[in-house]
Order: structure tokens, then sequence, then C-alpha cells
């Protein structure tokens, strides 16, 4: 499910490949005080896989999110996403980039609330200058349980049915990866695990790639398999993880961190 590698950073990577990081490093702050998020992490994702990101605060889950995206760009390494590199070109190359190949879930949904669910769900291909399909709109937003929903604007939404969607906005442009931040933060237990769900739904059915990251275990347990990072190094992973294994690895995460990744 996940692989660490040695590969040199020209390698483009195996074919079934949907996100590869190679020696991935990034920090913030003066000189004086400065702190390192990633700090040389490799990791590789195969397509069609559900992956939590895990760790404890501080970890360098969210910055690995960020520059996996192309949210944030990384000091140094290489990012690639569906075989494509991500890290060169200018702003407007990546913004072209992620909106080819990338699709968000957020914890606050990022809706626009004077849009409908409909509009909302397009507003990706708006921005990329893309063709609607109407008929491929309502699809989706029905395979997420709204498509009785398309006029409804998002304060008539409950939290649960907004969180759908983002996933349906991220679904409709047909991304390689699907990355979501803390999707079930903001929701009660039914509706996480409805939405937990539809993530499995979008890796078993629409055969995308997810990439959440977690600091749930029991949102994490609805995942192929878990990635730990602590200070901003990988250490270590978990196949066909459960809530309980999840919960009792991230109580020794300190312990066992793999150095010189």
């Amino acid at each position: 499910m996940f692989r660490r590698s040695a590969r040199s950073t020209n390698d483009s990577g195996p074919a079934g490949e949907a996100l590869r990081l190679v020696k991935v490093s990034k920090t913030y702050g003066s000189a004086e005080n400065t702190v390192t998020a990633l700090d040389g992490v490799t990791l590789s994702l195969a397509r069609g896989t559900f992956t939590a990101v895990m760790g404890p605060s501080g970890s360098g889950k969210s910055t690995l999110l960020q520059c996996a995206a192309g949210l944030d760009r990384p000091d140094s390494g290489l990012v690639r996403v569906d075989g494509a590199e991500m890290t060169g070109g200018g702003e407007a190359a990546l913004t072209k980039f992620r909106r080819s190949r990338i699709g968000f879930v957020f914890q606050q949904y990022n809706l626009l609330p004077t849009l409908t669910v409909a509009q909302n769900t397009v507003l990706p291909l708006k921005l990329a200058r893309r063709r609607i399909d109407k008929a491929r709109v309502r699809e989706v937003l029905t395979s997420v349980g709204l498509g009785d929903r398309l006029g409804h604007l998002p304060d008539q939404l409950s939290g649960g049915q907004r969180q759908r969607v983002a996933i349906a906005r991220a679904l409709v442009t047909e991304p390689s990866v699907i990355f979501a931040d803390e999707p079930t933060g903001a929701l009660d237990t039914r509706s996480a695990r409805d939405v937990l769900r539809l993530l499995q739904e979008a890796v078993r059915v629409h055969g995308r790639t997810v990439v959440m990251v977690t600091h749930d275990p029991v949102a994490a347990s609805y995942a192929d398999a878990v990635v730990f990072l602590a200070d901003g190094r990988f250490a270590g992973g978990m196949e066909a993880p459960t809530a309980g294994a999840v919960a009792e690895r991230l109580a020794h995460l300190g312990d066992d961190v793999l150095v010189g990744v």
C-alpha cells in the first residue's frame, strides 16, 4: 500500500503509483527560530488506495498534505502526482496542475454561501474553464446522496450534507488524488461515518486515490493503510488498521521514529 524507496529523484516511479515524495523537507521561521515541519520524507502511495496520515500535533502531517497537494512548496525534494512532477514551474503552472489532477476536501467545507449545491460542485470546472456536463454533475451529487438538493444553499444543509457537497466537488473533476484534511473534524459521529464511507467509495467505486490527514483512530480505521509521522519524519505504517491498533501505535509513536529516512 505504501512504500519507502531509496530510488533516485530522477525516477518517475512505478506505473501504478499515485503519489510519490522523495526527500521532501520544509522549514518555517527565521534562522534564530527555525521549525522543521518535514525532514526528508520519502513516501510512495499506489493508485486506488485510501491512506490516512497520522501523528501527534506538530508531527508535520498537515504540512505533508499541503506540500503533496501543491498548496505549499517544499524547500527541497520532489513531489510527483500520477507520475507528473509538481515541484517545478511557477504559480500559474502549479494552479493548472492542481486543477487537473487534484481534489480537496477540507474540515470547514470551503463552500461559497451564495452558490447552490450544484454551483458549488461545478466551481472547479468553471475555474479550469472545462466543459460542464449537467448529467454528470447530477450523477455525482446523487451518488453522495444529494440528488434532491441541487438548488439548496449551504446554510440550508447540515454539516454532513455540506461535506458531501465538498466530496462531490472533489469527484466531479475526476482527479488523480483527493486530499482530505480532517474531513470529519466538525461532524457528529453519524455524519462522520457517512463521509468516511463516501471516501471509501471514491476509491472502490470511482477509482480515486484518497490521502486523509486525521487525528482520529476511528476515522483512520476506514483507510486501507496508515502512514505515521513524528517530528517531521516518516515513522512507519500500518496495513488494514483498526482503531485500537492505531491508538496504541500513536501512544508510543515517539519511541520508534525511523531516523535517517
